[in-house]
């Protein structure tokens, strides 16, 4: 495995470097380092908007260096006000333990948790933030930040209008209490996160800097590195849609929801999703594009993404299943085999149509799908020429329907509308 001196190089050309503090070059120069990330634990599952920072920990420790997953069991109580625009509710303890287990199942696709130099490590700030008394806390941490250091941070700054609690003005003093003991106790020299952290990991800095009594001009003792933000064309976090948040647990979001995510992001943006989501070289992103470039109906670049971050945090054969299926529900081609309609049924969650609606013909069926709100819109679309059932444009509402291998139905409402039945029983 290589060593450290190529982490700055491999998040340069990926773009995934926004800042890092002097002296950091210097330091990996000399061998590996041990960096963390902290994950906030307040949701149920890591999201697509995570994966950035996950990936961070991936290419250190590709390239010899130790990743540290921190757990914020304890800041997960308190809420940190980067990026936010209200205060957060706060959780009790059982459900912040239930979501740490599930983060840690799910960086495992990601980071090595074996034994070894460059074995990850997954700890929760709780076990030291839960034994500081308020006036050992005051006395050992909060005695090195002013106030006026404090309200100098963006992420008070953008909150203060609308109002920020003492407890999240005081999150950055936790966060940099996290620091120091990690690099008191597992000799972390690093932290890690998007541009919003910024002002936190420095404030571990001028922490560390402080207790450590490092005079100005010192060699620096710890160090910091963030990321750009992963953003939508709109400006907006990506791995959030109308529905709420792209997960990674296929409870909270199905496969087939994750991939069709994934696959349709826009042009614009699948280069720089292929350098900060995946492990592709260079030339094979840069091959990717030239094709996209060429033949952008096809699609390329987007399949090629949705498919490798698919199988990473899904398994590839549940790839290959989500990349089949989409072919079938979007392509061009009618479905006519019963073990892929079947698939389709179940990743669509399909309806059923009893004997009664199949008799009553295509517009009953078409109703029984869930594509349309009324009978009345569906009238219309076949008006339109807009139903079609197995690969069939519909032309009556009476019109009857056979069923494929007896059994099933492939309904389409336009292009990208589709639902799959069941005969009952």
């Amino acid at each position: 495995m290589p060593h450290a001196p190529g982490l700055l190089a491999e998040l340069g050309w990926r773009g995934l470097l926004q800042a890092d503090t002097e002296g950091l070059a210097a330091r990996l120069d000399r061998g590996p380092i041990s960096a963390y990330v902290g994950f906030d634990p307040t949701g149920p599952s890591l999201h697509v908007g995570h994966l950035v920072q996950v990936f961070l920990l991936t290419h250190l420790q590709r390239t010899g260096g130790r990743p540290i997953a921190l757990i914020g069991g304890g800041t997960g109580m308190i809420g940190d006000p980067s990026g936010k625009s209200a205060e957060r509710n706060l959780i009790d303890d059982a459900t912040l333990d239930a979501n740490k287990a599930r983060f840690r199942e799910q960086l495992g696709h990601f980071i090595d948790f074996s034994a070894g130099s460059a074995g990850a490590v997954m700890l929760d700030n709780r076990d030291w933030l839960g034994r500081y008394t308020l006036l050992e806390f005051l006395r050992d941490v909060g005695k090195h930040f002013t106030v006026p250091y404090m309200l100098a941070k963006e992420s008070v700054q953008l909150r203060l209008a609308s109002g920020l609690s003492f407890t999240e003005f005081s999150y950055m003093t936790l966060q940099a209490a996290d620091f120091l003991h990690l690099y008191r106790e597992h000799g972390v020299e690093m932290q890690m996160g998007g541009a919003d952290q910024w002002g936190n990991i420095t404030a571990g800095l001028e922490l560390i800097r402080r207790v450590e009594e490092a005079e100005e001009g010192d060699d620096a003792h710890a160090f910091a590195l963030c990321s750009p933000l992963l953003t939508t064309g709109d400006g907006q976090k990506m791995g959030k849609t109308q529905s709420g948040a792209v997960f990674l647990d296929p409870a909270l979001t199905r496969p087939f929801d994750f991939y069709q995510y994934l696959v349709n992001q826009p042009d614009d943006l699948v280069g720089r999703l292929l350098r900060w989501l995946t492990l592709m070289d260079a030339a094979a992103i840069e091959a990717l594009e030239a094709e996209q470039a060429a033949h952008p109906e096809r699609r390329p670049g987007q399949r090629a993404f949705a498919h490798d971050l698919t199988s990473r945090v899904h398994g590839h054969a549940m790839a290959d299943r989500q990349a089949r299926v989409a072919e079938a529900a979007f392509g061009a081609a009618a479905i006519d085999d019963p073990v892929l309609i079947e698939e389709l049924y179940q990743e669509l969650d399909g309806f059923t149509v009893t004997h009664d609606t199949l008799q009553a013909g295509a517009a009953a069926i078409a109703q029984a799908s869930g594509l349309f709100a009324s009978n009345g819109e569906v009238r219309r679309s076949i008006s339109q020429g807009g139903l079609t059932i197995n690969g069939r444009r519909i032309g009556a509402p009476d019109a009857v329907v056979t069923p494929i291998a007896e059994r099933w139905f492939v309904v389409r409402s336009g292009k990208r509308r589709l639902a799959v039945g069941r005969v009952e029983g």
